[in-house]
């Protein structure tokens, strides 16, 4: 399998979820390390959008539809340099299995986007 997927978010979108819905939806959309990366950080809400960016990048990239892969299947982690890394759990790993797969991110004030690569 091989693919390419972007998604841009706009952050108020993101901020307003975690408005209304708190610690369901960021349980429900992150996993742990995501939450303990972008909690503490200023611009929290970027840092989640960009995740969020990422997940549905990846999903666009495999072809599959919300439901067929669950958001945290997707995680995005960063290396040491700051680069960002998807490691993939469940039905997204099963998917891809041991293809190369590359996520880029970048944000502004008001939206973030991801692009997604699989080869």
């Amino acid at each position: 399998m091989q693919g390419i997927g972007i998604d841009l978010v706009e952050n108020h979108r993101i901020g307003r979820l975690i408005e209304l819905y708190g610690s369901k939806f960021l349980s429900r959309i992150y996993t742990e390390r995501e939450l303990l990366y972008c909690a503490p950080k200023a611009n929290s809400v970027q840092c989640f959008a960009a995740r969020f960016a990422a997940k549905e990048a990846f999903m666009k990239a495999v072809g599959m539809g919300l439901g067929e892969v669950r958001f945290k299947d997707v995680e995005v982690v960063n290396l040491e340099t700051g680069q960002p890394e998807l490691i993939l759990h469940g039905r997204a790993y099963s998917l891809v299995g041991q293809r190369k797969v590359m996520v880029s991110l970048s944000h502004t004030d008001c939206c973030s986007v991801a692009v997604v690569v699989i080869f």
